[in-house]
């Protein structure tokens, strides 16, 4: 009995990321732009600047890593006030009922050039999971120099079929293809929170003088 459970252990071992660090993406510096095309004119884009969730990075095998984020659809925004009241409505997102887009990872593979990842995950929009991949190339993994905690910076980019996710309106007149590009930045979760919490208690103090 105890054999078996060692050897189960080991199993459940081998199958975890050992030298995972946790990081949190820090949200100044992590936004996705979606881009498609418009009638054969232009191409237009949409930005979101918030997104919530967590990285499970393993520097020596970053294949062993995962990631899980939540993207609240409110924060996405054309720069167009009537385009945005679109997106908003049950012809598009329908955000009342969906309010956000999720992302979690399930495997995560070498690319063909050094720093260069293949994130597959499931995405869910509009209640609608799909397997997307995610081309990932490695910016920097290092300490960020203004606060001193690790960080791990990122592009991702990938092509997604609007229509998969029943969001089809006005195809094929505006492309059912839609790129995403995300630029992210990502702090070890605890390193960052015990920054944070000093920048809140030197505000707090500033405060306390004036």
């Amino acid at each position: 009995m105890i054999s078996r459970l060692l050897v189960a252990a080991a199993i459940a071992l081998l199958g975890a990321p050992l030298h995972a660090a946790t990081y949190t993406f820090e949200p100044q510096h992590t936004q996705g732009v979606l881009t498609w095309n418009h009638l054969g004119f232009a191409n237009p884009t949409a930005q979101f600047n918030t997104v919530e969730g967590t990285l499970e990075f393993d520097q020596a095998d970053p294949t062993r890593s995962t990631v899980t984020v939540k993207i609240p659809l409110l924060s996405m925004s054309t720069g167009v006030p009537d385009l945005n009241d679109d997106f908003k409505s049950t012809d598009f997102f329908d955000i009342a009922k969906f309010p956000a887009a999720t992302f979690k990872s399930t495997r995560v593979e070498k690319g063909a050039m050094p720093g260069a990842l293949k994130v597959i995950g499931d995405l869910s929009v509009h209640g609608i999971a799909k397997q997307v991949t995610l081309d990932v190339t490695l910016n920097k993994v290092g300490t960020n120099p203004r606060n001193n905690v690790p960080t791990v910076g990122f592009e991702a980019l990938t092509t997604v079929k609007r229509s998969d996710f029943g969001l089809g309106l006005y195809v094929p007149q505006v492309s059912d293809e839609i790129r995403i590009h995300i630029t992210a930045e990502a702090a070890e979760k605890n390193a960052y929170e015990q920054y944070l919490k000093a920048q809140a208690a030197k505000e707090a103090a500033k405060k306390a003088k004036q």
